[in-house]
């Protein structure tokens, strides 16, 4: 294959492919340790339940004590653990209660440092420790069945959902709110298919005095057949699927006042269908603000609502983009003081902070060609808002302040990685958990203001030590326009220069992902090194439409889904098949999801490319995906819209154009990307005579997961045998 491409960087560090010799011999991966072993016997090393104790700057963790476990709670000023009680003192206060003994502590949830509450047999019991004496009492006992939808964070209260209905559990008994509930009406739960940030559907206010909610009206959306093939004879179970184009839910606010007993809706004005996103709570109740996003999600108005009367006070800001706009966070009252907030928006190209003050905008608080991953934070004393970004690199998620005076960015870790960190509730302290390529863990307890007082509470082993894993190097593409993209070029640790290797391209590249990112393992997936070591060359590629690069790089793919990113793919084919080791005739594709339509993609629109594929769950129909995520992306399937984009990036009809084995992989229960994609193309296939092979885990939804999942990495692999080796 002649090769049109520049080349920004061709690999770091630069390839030195002179093969190197082990010193010991080291075992190779098994297909269940590739698939499973982070999981299991190959798990990383961590503390356990490691957080900190509410509102104190202490922090809490489990560890085995003799032949038990203990609860400690250390002090980070001089980080020296107290037991605070033991696996053995717990199950006595367990059997005080009538309840079974338990081999682990589950799962705490602390007030402060004295004292934490658990969930467990559907009840929530409370322990505290006061003057050296440890005791329990039961909090409440839900019904059999109810689901935990919010808890608060200041008082032993909770919502849930039991037969559909929302409730309140309190210290003096269970309340129900509502009574309408249904399969049609959705209460205190997410919404929207969880788009737009939305995680939650209910949520307490500041001072625990009222509980708002979502209330979703779901009768309108098209009924959608799922089967269980488990029971004989098989059962339908319907689910709510609205589809690109058609008819979307409606949603509305609703705000419970647990003084008076009373609910009131929030009265907002527009289209039905439209979207209600980042809800969030003035500090002092006294107003609730709501993004209202437009139904093609290209205007969004923030607005402040009485909590008295339900009624709009007024827009408090809008943001429009021609192309989308995508709220991911609800308001930030950093200081608790009202009408003074940090809103993060994408607006000037990249998810930075702004600063509002009496509902106007103060300043831009963060500026550059990175993004801000979420916001952690804030310190007080110093006037700083602590956070996670790309600042530094893309690849890396690091932690960072900002002084809300100056400006100025600090960075708060030393160790570049990607950090997933906790901080405490006063911004002092941070729990600083992270991983590297050459890291499998380190976990830190650091001093926000001063952070070369870091005090190191792990540094877990490799657990891969000894083990054979494969090669990885980095590798940077320059495509159109100079952009430039990160990708993975992994290959055998027994690697022969003069040898000729067939190559798997990994692709996803599709919206909120990323796949090369500076954490361990290096590979990034376990399966990659376990097919390396088998004799393949693994190449990933993060390109246009994938996260942490920015609005432009993300929405390039606006209205023309898996045009720009099979382009940049087949960027990362030309620089892989320029490669004197690889063998340009043996060259498989395989994603799942997105990644599934673009497997898909490539395989029908460059045929001679690819000698095979592997596509599971994937995408072959935009127009019979949810509403709010295809429509964000490729606008509406009519004539008005997109009626082309959505034509030419649909796959059903591009059957024919199948030339080499593609293997297609589906749930049978799958209600994200439903089994009906992937029928339409098997049938387009039939009537053309275009051989295709299919595989279907009739136990399943969206993805293979528990043990199955050695089963379908197998099948992958064994598929790319037979047709690559």
């Amino acid at each position: 294959m002649k090769t049109k491409y520049t080349l920004l960087l061709l690999i770091i560090p630069f390839f030195s492919f002179a093969q190197e010799k082990e010193t010991t011999q080291k075992k190779e991966l098994s297909m269940r340790q590739a698939v499973v072993g982070l999981w299991t016997d190959l798990r990383v090393a961590n503390l356990s339940q490691l957080q900190f104790c509410g509102t104190s700057d202490q922090y809490s963790f489990t560890r085995k004590k003799d032949s038990t476990q203990a609860i400690y709670i250390a002090n980070p000023r001089n980080h020296t653990p107290k037991e605070f009680m033991t696996l053995t003192s717990f199950n006595k206060l367990l059997l005080s209660k009538g309840e079974k003994e338990t081999k682990r502590f589950p799962r705490l949830k602390w007030v402060d440092a004295n004292s934490f509450y658990f969930h467990k047999s559907g009840k929530t019991f409370w322990v505290s420790n006061k003057d050296d004496e440890i005791k329990i009492s039961e909090l409440w006992k839900l019904p059999k069945g109810a689901n935990i939808t919010a808890e608060d964070k200041n008082k032993p209260q909770l919502a849930f959902i039991d037969k559909h209905n929302l409730s309140i559990a309190t210290e003096k008994g269970n309340l129900q709110l509502t009574t309408d509930g249904s399969e049609n009406i959705v209460y205190g739960q997410a919404v929207h298919r969880n788009e737009f940030g939305i995680n939650g559907g209910s949520f307490w206010s500041p001072k625990s005095n009222f509980l708002a909610f979502y209330r979703m009206d779901q009768g309108m959306v098209n009924d959608y057949p799922v089967v269980d093939w488990a029971s004989v004879p098989a059962k339908t179970k319907t689910v709510k699927y609205p589809m690109a184009g058609g008819t979307s839910h409606q949603v509305t606010l609703g705000i419970y006042d647990l003084k008076n007993k009373a609910t009131q809706y929030i009265q907002v004005e527009g289209p039905r269908d439209q979207y209600l996103t980042s809800v969030s709570w003035g500090p002092e109740e006294e107003y609730i603000y709501i993004g209202i996003l437009s139904r093609n999600q290209k205007h969004l108005d923030f607005n402040k609502y009485s909590v008295e009367t339900g009624m709009k006070v007024k827009t408090v800001f809008t943001d429009k983009n021609d192309r989308y706009v995508e709220p991911q966070h609800p308001l930030w009252f950093y200081n608790n003081t009202a009408n003074e907030f940090i809103w993060l928006s994408q607006r000037d190209g990249y998810m930075h902070m702004y600063l509002y003050k009496n509902d106007a905008l103060v300043k831009q608080v963060t500026k550059g060609d990175w993004i801000v991953n979420e916001i952690l934070g804030y310190h007080k004393d110093l006037n700083e808002v602590i956070f996670t970004s790309t600042k530094d690199d893309a690849m890396q998620k690091n932690i960072y302040s900002v002084s809300l005076n100056s400006g100025k960015v600090r960075r708060v870790n030393k160790e570049n990685g990607w950090h997933a960190p906790q901080l405490s509730k006063k911004g002092t302290y941070v729990i600083d958990a992270y991983s590297n390529y050459n890291t499998p863990k380190n976990i830190n307890v650091t001093n926000v203001a001063k952070p070369d007082e870091s005090k190191r509470l792990l540094s877990a082993k490799n657990p891969l030590e000894n083990y054979n894993t494969a090669k990885t190097k980095l590798v940077k593409l320059k495509v159109e326009n100079n952009i430039v993209l990160n990708g993975k070029l992994i290959y055998p640790s027994n690697f022969d220069s003069s040898k000729k290797y067939p190559a798997i391209v990994y692709t996803y590249n599709g919206p909120h992902v990323q796949l090369v990112k500076n954490s361990f393992p290096y590979s990034g997936n376990l399966w990659y090194d376990y097919m390396a070591n088998k004799g393949y060359f693994i190449f990933v590629l993060d390109g246009r439409g994938s996260s942490n690069r920015g609005f432009d790089f993300e929405s390039a793919t606006h209205g023309k889904l898996g045009e720009v990113e099979m382009r940049d793919q087949m960027k990362g084919v030309e620089f892989l098949t320029s490669l004197p080791f690889i063998n340009s005739e043996k060259l498989g594709v395989h994603g799942w999801s997105f990644g599934g339509y673009m497997t898909t993609s490539l395989m029908t629109k460059y045929p001679n490319v690819f000698k095979c594929g592997v596509a599971g769950g994937p995408v072959i129909d935009w127009s019979m995906y949810e509403i709010m995520y295809t429509e964000r992306y490729m606008d509406t399937p009519d004539s008005n819209s997109n009626k082309a984009g959505y034509e030419k990036t649909q796959l059903w009809d591009k059957a024919d154009k199948l030339k080499n084995p593609l293997l297609i992989i589906h749930g049978a229960q799958d209600d994200v990307v439903v089994w009906q994609h992937s029928m339409k193309f098997i049938r387009n296939a039939v009537k053309t005579n275009t051989p295709v092979d299919y595989f279907v885990y009739p136990a399943h939804k969206h993805n293979v997961r528990g043990y199955d999942r050695i089963h379908l990495m197998q099948k992958i692999s064994d598929y790319f045998d037979l047709h690559l080796k």
